[in-house]
């Protein structure tokens, strides 16, 4: 008889060829450009007022999201034959992070999310390209229509909360630490910041990110998740954004 920590055992984690990297990558990637510029511009007229668009872009891009998450699921699936989590955990990195030096576990570098975090948020100082207000949260919910459509708005405060979670701990980070990055051996030593500019360009929703994704992203995420073995490095660095972007929200619906 098997015990349950044989799967565990057993687990194989493959080197993908450019190929497969570039398709996962455009799984992920094409879906979320469509529903961008082409399936949220059409939802958006079945709504009113300046909200419409933003609106759209929030429901849209929140299915592409999930769709990630999915994507995640899927593709272990096929590769391990289970979901099983002591499967899922090794197969996405989702340990404690490891040292390089002795290759265990250590707990000591959780507390390099306090400085990843502090690096993340520089982000927001760097010059960004224009950016249409209508396509970008910050600016929408920064301005006064923004403002008015989250007043005592609990039902979209709840729909932005999906959204983020699945932006960060389901979606985003979960694919590109968690999926891609572990099987990018095929780029050498290189392989995190490979993984750092695929994030970047998968940004096509949302193009005017993709510079200063690529310079802070990179080493606040990739970097460090790749180091330490640890897709939960990047997830936690990213989720705190996410947790300023939802008490931000949480803000605006108490007004």
């Amino acid at each position: 008889m098997t015990t349950s920590d044989t799967p565990v055992r057993t687990i194989q984690i493959p080197t993908w060829t450019r190929g497969t990297v570039i398709m996962v990558w455009a799984a992920a990637a094409v879906p979320m450009a469509i529903l961008a510029w082409v399936v949220a511009p059409l939802l958006a007229r079945t709504f009113s007022g300046p909200a419409a668009l933003p609106r759209a872009l929030i429901l849209t891009l929140g299915a592409g999201l999930i769709w990630q998450f999915a994507l995640v699921l899927i593709v272990v699936r096929r590769e391990q034959g289970s979901l099983r989590w002591p499967v899922l955990k090794k197969a996405l990195w989702l340990n404690a992070p490891i040292s390089p030096r002795t290759g265990k576990r250590d707990n000591r570098l959780w507390w390099m999310i306090i400085p990843l975090t502090a690096l993340l948020a520089l982000e927001e100082m760097l010059p960004s390209l224009p950016t249409p207000v209508a396509r970008d949260a910050g600016l929408f919910f920064g301005s006064d229509s923004g403002q008015q459509f989250m007043s005592g708005n609990w039902v979209w405060f709840v729909i932005l909360v999906v959204q983020f979670i699945f932006n960060t701990a389901l979606g985003e980070e979960l694919l590109f630490r968690g999926l891609l990055l572990p099987r990018m051996g095929t780029f050498g030593r290189a392989d995190w910041l490979v993984n750092g500019l695929l994030f970047a360009c998968y940004h096509l929703h949302e193009p005017w990110v993709i510079p200063q994704t690529f310079l802070v992203d990179t080493f606040a995420e990739a970097l460090p998740s790749r180091r330490w073995r640890s897709s939960l490095i990047g997830i936690a660095v990213h989720s705190a954004q996410t947790v300023f972007f939802i008490v931000i929200a949480l803000a605006l619906v108490l007004r």
